[in-house]
């Protein structure tokens, strides 16, 4: 005879009641908003390499949202936490974007003023948010003051210890509007720096384009020892150091290109092929760049400028086997230093 089993009635009721009641937890808006952009943030490589403190900031404004949320702390302690982490991410992702651009401001000098500039107004944003945030804290804080204020005046046995922890709170809040101005004041220092980092880049890239367009005219050519003019044969006359009216003219150009670059100097070589002995050759050379080096003192460049040097026919870039290549081998070399006046040995 098998033996019945009874399941008693209370805890039948006890399961069907738990079954009945489980729904999903109440939402806020403002957390959820706050959960959604630290989650785009954290799933950014960039952030969480290059602005690890500042997301770690945030993700622990946004623990203390869901702490005071479950506590069930009040809406409006659990907005401003979630503002507050909203904005946190927001300072790390501009942080990001900043070292971001100071990275590649090593790897792309070409760009580096532009990138500047980027890394510029990302402080000045971050700037901004700050301020954001100080504003929004004395804000928060001011309406406490004032729920504070009234809760004083029904309290009359605790109003001298309520009165005490008002003015307390009200000194803090002075002190937070203070911070918002000063935060305030710095954005708009950066701003008007920003304003003017951009005006010089424009006038520096406009020097640059102008300087580029005169080196173009000169036809100087980038090589190893850095820029090079080059003056050749038949701007002189036959066997002599005597410049022709186009080697003068390039002279001229050279000279107008000097005088608004005080900062660069030049090496002028003079060659020659291997027709000849090599005391004419070497004479010539010499005097050939000599002669260019008087043309440029003559149109106002300083003689400490201009260093020359003659090489004969050391140095052909021909054969000296063809007419052609002869005269590719008569020179002269006008070596164009850098900013700092330097000049790359041969």
């Amino acid at each position: 005879m098998q033996k019945k089993q009874y399941v008693p009635l209370a805890l039948i009721a006890v399961a069907i009641l738990s079954g009945c009641s489980s729904s999903s937890p109440p939402q806020n808006a403002a957390l959820t908003a706050a959960h959604g952009s630290y989650s785009s943030a954290r799933s950014n490589p960039d952030i969480t390499s290059l602005a690890a403190l500042e997301l770690k900031e945030a993700g622990d404004t946004l623990s203390k949202a869901d702490d005071a949320f479950s506590k069930g702390q009040g809406t409006d302690t659990v907005n401003h936490l979630s503002y507050l982490a909203n904005q946190q991410v927001g300072i790390a992702q501009e942080t990001a974007k900043r070292k971001t651009a100071e990275l590649a401001v090593a790897n792309a000098s070409a760009k580096r003023t532009e990138v500047r500039l980027e890394a510029r107004t990302a402080e000045a944003d971050a700037a901004k948010r700050q301020a954001a945030i100080a504003q929004k804290t004395a804000d928060l804080q001011a309406a406490d003051l004032a729920a504070a204020d009234a809760e004083l005046a029904a309290a009359d046995a605790n109003a001298q210890r309520d009165r005490a922890s008002l003015e307390a709170r009200t000194a803090e809040a002075d002190a937070a509007k203070q911070q918002a101005e000063i935060a305030q004041q710095n954005a708009d220092q950066q701003a008007a720096a920003l304003a003017d980092a951009r005006a010089n880049a424009e006038r520096d890239q406009a020097l640059i384009a102008q300087q580029e367009m005169q080196l173009k005219e000169l036809n100087a050519r980038k090589t190893e020892r850095g820029l090079v003019i080059t003056l050749g044969d038949v701007l002189f006359n036959t066997n002599k150091a005597q410049l022709k009216s186009g080697g003068i003219r390039n002279v001229q150009k050279l000279a107008d290109f000097l005088k608004q670059y005080p900062k660069h100097v030049v090496l002028v070589e003079g060659h020659t092929d291997s027709t000849g002995s090599d005391s004419f050759n070497q004479e010539l050379s010499d005097r050939r760049a000599n002669a260019v080096r008087t043309a440029l003192i003559d149109k106002g460049i300083g003689g400490d400028r201009v260093t020359t040097r003659g090489y004969g026919e050391a140095y052909p870039i021909a054969g000296n086997d063809t007419s052609a290549g002869r005269q590719l081998n008569r020179r002269v070399e006008i070596i164009l230093s850098d900013s700092n006046g330097n000049i790359a040995p041969r």
